[in-house]
């Protein structure tokens, strides 16, 4: 039997290997996942909605999956959904108003690709409205609060998966990283962050934010979980032809005889800077030593293009944004406002107006600014130029290297409230997580300790080239184990 408070403690891999040998089934599992939300969420404010229901349903056919003789590594597993990627039949609000209302008519292809593994897609976790923010109090419903430390941010745009994990409310999720939206809200709450390579995941049924810049990925609590959901998502699809086709690596596999020992780890300089809480350097600075201390080989590498990644990012990023939100019009789906005069260009101004909120209007503005005539070519295809620099400067640091390690954002969570009113303070939050998005790399948040004044989670980044995610969730594991 598991019991709600057994949900803090249990993984991917032990609820699998615990239902493998009869000790409890998935319906007991997703009951015992449904009473956490019960009894926790109330304070944190993880979830948006729960599919009780049709989750015990789908949990009594994983059983029955089960006794015939099945025996996949998610079957039965629950799953906590980022309220991006449409699940058929449940909202899918990108926690916005203007989706309010809204029910996906079909599954997103890592739904799909779940459901055929047994998983058990069970509710929507809460984010920033669009997936714009990095700290979840931009949704349009509720904010979120971090269950390390309540008057703290998550982080986000992901924050809602990240805390039904680490509030134990969830055994994993689904997120999405654009700027670091999986990484970094795992950094703050203290678990397992993996953004896959661009291309490696299909965004098929996923709400566009930045198309060249967005992918799918897990949040767990540990490696070998977050290698588990990606080995059941990855993969080609003709729904997205930025996926690429692709052999798919056995990343269980990947993860075995893990070690530090002769493993190049490059150190960039850019990443340790002042401007940084000196506590969070000097927790990545002491993970790194182990590593060393381990067998691995450390070398100071230099990106020297970092300094532009920010601003490069919310050119391109709001350019992409302010072309996809176009389509949210009042018109198609979502609520709908009419102005007084009941014209088209009123419906139009009525429904954007009460439905988008301020964060999602201000990238959308400066989106379509950085797009406008007499200005494309001064922001727009130069930040394309200086993109393409981030990207070379991690090809020669690959070059000598196996992973970087850096932290992965400049500080640990910060106070609720304290960055809604400063977007140029809260953009700043990315600077560490950005270039790999721009370059389309992989990247992994691994905890690295506690702030010793008030006890916040600090994350390590590891980050590998692109398609490199054997190599760096080998790296992971064995920095997992190091850092117990």
């Amino acid at each position: 039997m598991i019991t709600p408070k057994d949900i803090s403690a249990t993984t991917v891999a032990s609820a699998r290997d615990a239902m493998r040998a009869g000790l409890y089934t998935s319906e007991e599992l997703v009951r015992a996942v449904l009473a956490a939300i019960d009894e926790k969420d109330g304070g944190i404010g993880a979830y948006l909605t729960v599919d009780r229901e049709g989750a015990i349903a789908a949990a009594a056919e994983a059983d029955a999956r089960r006794r015939a003789g099945e025996s996949g590594d998610l079957l039965g597993i629950p799953v906590a959904m980022k309220d991006i990627f449409n699940v058929k039949g449940q909202p899918c609000t990108c926690a916005s108003r203007i989706l309010e209302g809204y029910v996906a008519p079909y599954d997103a292809t890592v739904t799909a690709r779940l459901r055929a593994a047994g998983a058990i897609p069970c509710g929507r976790v809460n984010m920033d409205e669009f997936a714009m923010g990095a700290s979840t109090e931009h949704s349009a419903f509720h904010p979120t609060r971090n269950p390390v430390a309540p008057d703290r941010v998550p982080g986000g745009s992901s924050g809602g998966s990240a805390a039904a994990v680490s509030g134990g409310m969830a055994l994993c999720s689904l997120g999405t990283d654009t700027g670091g939206s999986i990484r970094q809200p795992a950094s703050f709450c203290g678990c397992v962050g993996l953004k896959p390579s661009y291309g490696r995941v299909s965004r098929y049924g996923v709400t566009a934010f930045a198309s060249s810049l967005d992918q799918v990925g897990p949040i767990t609590r540990t490696v070998e979980d977050a290698a588990l959901l990606l080995q059941c998502i990855a993969g080609a699809d003709p729904h997205d032809q930025t996926c690429l086709d692709r052999p798919v690596p056995d990343y269980a596999a990947a993860l075995r005889g893990a070690s530090t020992e002769g493993l190049r780890i490059g150190v960039p300089r850019e990443y340790f800077a002042e401007g940084s809480d000196p506590e969070v350097l000097s927790l990545v600075r002491a993970a790194i030593d182990k590593a060393a201390a381990a067998g691995a080989r450390v070398e100071e590498v230099s990106l020297p293009h970092t300094e532009y990644a920010i601003a490069v990012y919310y050119i391109c990023a709001t350019a992409e944004a302010s072309a996809n939100l176009a389509r949210f019009d009042g018109v198609r789906y979502g609520a709908r406002r009419v102005g007084p005069d009941g014209s088209l260009a009123s419906l139009y101004d009525r429904s954007r107006t009460d439905g988008f909120g301020p964060e999602v209007k201000r990238r959308i503005l400066l989106g379509t600014w950085v797009l406008s005539s007499g200005y494309r070519d001064a922001y727009y295809r130069r930040a394309l130029k200086v993109r393409t620099l981030v990207r070379r400067d991690f090809d020669a640091a690959f070059a000598k290297c196996d992973v970087l390690m850096c932290p992965v954002a400049p500080t640990p969570a910060f106070k609720l409230d304290s960055t809604v009113n400063d977007p140029l303070k809260a953009y700043l939050c990315d600077a560490f997580t950005v270039p790999a998005n721009l370059a389309g790399l992989c990247g992994v948040s691994v905890p690295c300790g506690r702030t010793a004044a008030d006890g916040l989670p600090v994350g390590l980044q590891i980050l590998g080239p692109a398609f490199g995610e054997p190599a760096l969730l080998r790296a992971a594991a064995a920095m997992e184990a190091l850092l117990r």
